[in-house]
């Protein structure tokens, strides 16, 4: 805090007035960084193999592009596109795999929603239940038609 008790509003009015009043010191420049020296003799992009040596691709002065061009012919390599396996989501989940047959006979709610409605199906298929024969008719008064 100020010792003179200023008001805040003032002493900011103040300095900035006083700042912009005064001359404007030069900026002293900053040293110039040597010549930056030529990029390392680098092998074609299309020219590498998984065995090549990256390194001289990784150097600030290389170009970009270049770069890039190098890292995508190193990871195109089937040893980098093995999905981990101990990636939560790395498989596909999608499609489930069907319970063996074997199996679904064990399970007992498989084999009365299932098994008893193929079952049943099946009979009735095979022999179709008799229609039932038409009953005389009545006329009101107890006799039947004939």
């Amino acid at each position: 805090m100020s010792e003179d008790k200023e008001p805040f509003a003032a002493r900011w009015s103040r300095l900035k007035t006083e700042a912009r009043e005064s001359p404007k010191e030069e900026k002293k420049e900053l040293p110039q960084a040597p010549a930056a020296a030529a990029p390392p003799e680098l092998p074609k992009p299309e020219s590498l193999t998984p065995d090549s040596d990256f390194k001289p691709f990784m150097d600030p002065r290389v170009d970009l592009e270049t770069r890039r061009t190098a890292l995508k012919k190193l990871f195109a390599d089937a040893r980098f596109n093995v999905p981990d396996p101990f990636e939560a989501y790395s498989e596909d989940y999608t499609r489930a795999d069907p319970i063996p047959m074997e199996m679904l006979k064990t399970l007992n709610q498989a084999r009365k929603l299932i098994f008893e409605e193929a079952e049943n199906t099946a009979a009735q298929t095979a022999r179709p239940e008799p229609k039932p024969e038409p009953k005389p008719t009545d006329d009101g008064a107890g006799r039947q038609d004939a």
